[in-house]
């Protein structure tokens, strides 16, 4: 008997290892070496530079001689020494994948400076790790317990650490909103400076926008610094988010809440002012997947499948108690392309926000589909701004369903099927 389930052993997507890629390149100063294979190699350098790393990234020859002769430390280290000499470089980020003979690159005998450069490993097993979200964790994680500096001096402790590659526009927007509670700095990571991931590790409290940062978080505890759940997405996502804020770092709560209802007061005429109307399916592998069904459905849409390729957190239990008390009825993590396609089936939708394999059967189907990463991940998400941008897009989108069933009855007119040619009048 055959078995028909899904394969759960690899992520149905590219190497989730240009993840990490991107958080490195991304970083002044940083010059990251490769450890890996020739096909690696190739692969992952054209899609961090295809994400506007706009830098080079050093890495040893590493060919079948090469690794057979066990020269792969030594091959390393020239390329490192080499990496060193790029003008204001600072940091020289290893990152080892999953190859067999470069995954168990020997730390110890790697330096751990260079010249003015810190050497920091970065293991990456891409096997191991299921979405490219997860392995900016693994990254950033790193970084910060090598750089991070607890001591040294006293705590900032008004200052708090927003965790998440998101929108340019968003970190400004949540700064401002937070100097009005009585927050004076914040810091945003994963960024591009390194004299961030220094002060973070003496922040009064860190923020995880995005619910999969695991790792780093885990060096935040260990700095016993307190972490804020949830993400002031929404109407009622952003007024919990800055109490909890206020509370924690024990702020004026009569100002926090005054704040607070003024966004409340914000979202809510938005919605009023254009309410969402039909039914989305909600599928990415981006992890920030149940935050924008729950905007969607606090709009007023009917959301009533979510999927993500991040595994379940604590910290993606608000978003999916509060989905489900709100008309959600399937919420999928680790998800596969098989899943997503049987809620297609199950949940006849209006508009699909999925990835680029999904949205294409979607649209084959004539349903209005959008690929999530480029279409909503490049957009503002956070407070009622973001909620603002969001809403009128989907509902845009939406609006298109008769242009996108006129070309599904285009295609499949007989006469274009039996000649193979495209009918002009």
């Amino acid at each position: 008997m055959t078995d028909s389930r899904p394969c759960q052993l690899h992520p149905q997507s590219m190497c989730p290892a240009f993840g990490s890629l991107r958080v490195l390149t991304r970083l002044e100063g940083s010059h990251p070496v490769m450890a890996t294979d020739t096909g690696c190699l190739y692969g992952l350098t054209f899609v961090t530079h295809f994400y506007g790393a706009r830098k080079s990234i050093l890495a040893a020859h590493l060919g079948t001689a090469e690794l057979m002769a066990g020269e792969v430390v030594e091959n390393t280290r020239a390329a490192i020494e080499v990496a060193a000499q790029e003008p204001g470089c600072q940091l020289i980020p290893v990152v080892s994948l999953c190859v067999a003979e470069t995954a168990g690159l020997p730390e110890e005998m790697l330096p751990t400076r260079v010249g003015d450069a810190e050497v920091v490993l970065v293991r990456v097993p891409a096997y191991a790790i299921h979405s490219h979200p997860e392995a900016k964790d693994v990254a950033l994680a790193a970084l910060l317990r090598r750089l991070g500096e607890p001591e040294g001096g006293e705590r900032d402790a008004k200052t708090v650490v927003l965790l998440g590659e998101v929108f340019p526009a968003d970190p400004l927007a949540i700064d401002g909103l937070l100097r009005r509670i009585g927050v004076e700095a914040t810091i945003a990571l994963p960024g591009r400076s390194i004299d961030d991931m220094k002060r973070a590790a003496r922040a009064g409290a860190l923020a995880p926008l995005h619910p999969f940062y695991k790792e780093t978080m885990a060096a935040f505890r260990s700095w016993d610094i307190p972490i804020v759940g949830g993400a002031p997405v929404g109407m009622s996502g952003t007024v919990s988010w800055l109490k909890a804020i206020g509370s924690l770092l024990r702020l004026d709560l009569e100002q926090v809440n005054r704040v607070a209802e003024e966004e409340r007061a914000q979202a809510e005429a938005i919605i009023k002012a254009q309410p969402l109307a039909g039914r989305v399916i909600v599928s990415g592998y981006e992890g920030t997947e149940l935050a924008y069904a729950r905007l969607l459905a606090e709009a007023g849409a009917e959301v009533p499948y979510v999927s993500t390729s991040i595994a379940a957190d604590p910290l993606t239990l608000p978003d999916e108690m509060w989905l489900r008390n709100n008309g959600t009825k399937e919420i999928v993590y680790r998800k596969s392309l098989e899943d997503d396609v049987a809620a297609l089936d199950k949940y006849p939708p209006d508009l699909v926000l999925g990835t680029t394999p999904f949205c294409a059967i979607a649209k084959e189907r004539g349903i209005p589909a959008v690929y999530f990463t480029n279409q909503l991940a490049s957009r503002p998400l956070f407070l009622s701004g973001g909620m603002a941008a969001t809403i009128g897009f989907i509902q845009q989108m939406i609006n298109r369903s008769e242009r996108y069933e006129w070309i599904q009855t285009f295609f499949e007119e007989e006469d274009f099927v039996d000649q193979g040619e495209v009918p002009l009048g």
